[in-house]
């Protein structure tokens, strides 16, 4: 069986720290990496976010997107990419095999898109849910650097939020 386990499963927040805190120190999942983009690596689409992972026991994650213009969660208005089921495969090789098999089904796949620490390929299930397949493209030590510059992303990532919505309100 190609698809391994579960790579991460991404839903929204409404605030990136709240959330760092209540993941981390309530539930005590490690703050993994914090990814702040302008773009969606995905579509291009301009939309301020940040990408927050919080590694569970089996290295698996969950993920969760803080957009900078939306402060409330609407799950009715959520962009599909800021709500997903990600899937692990092996190896790059085994991603581009599953490229070709969804392709050679008739299936649109977005990618593959690099992501820095894992190459993903993006698609939709018969029910119109985002799915995504991922493999690891890590080197050795490489993750436990994320972890360590998460906190300071993260408080980074909280500070331009903050001067964006006073910039707006203004």
């Amino acid at each position: 069986m190609d698809i391994q386990r579960l790579n991460h499963v991404a839903y929204r927040c409404r605030d990136a720290k709240e959330t760092a805190e209540f993941y981390r120190d309530v539930l005590g999942l490690r703050l993994a990496h914090v990814i702040v983009q302008d773009r969606v690596p995905s579509t291009q689409e301009f939309a301020p976010h940040a990408h927050l992972f919080f590694e569970m026991g089996d290295g698996s994650w969950v993920a969760f997107f803080d957009l900078v213009d939306e402060p409330n969660v609407d799950q009715e208005a959520n962009p599909d990419w800021a709500q997903h089921l990600a899937l692990e495969v092996p190896s790059v090789e085994v991603l581009e095999e599953k490229l070709a098999a969804l392709r050679s089904h008739g299936i649109d796949v977005l990618g593959p898109v690099d992501h820095g620490f894992i190459r993903s390929i993006y698609f939709y299930d018969p029910s119109g849910h985002r799915l995504e397949l991922a493999a690891r493209t890590t080197s050795p030590g490489e993750l436990d650097r994320y972890a360590a510059e998460a906190v300071e992303t993260l408080d980074d990532w909280t500070r331009q939020k903050k001067e964006h919505e006073q910039g707006v309100g203004a």
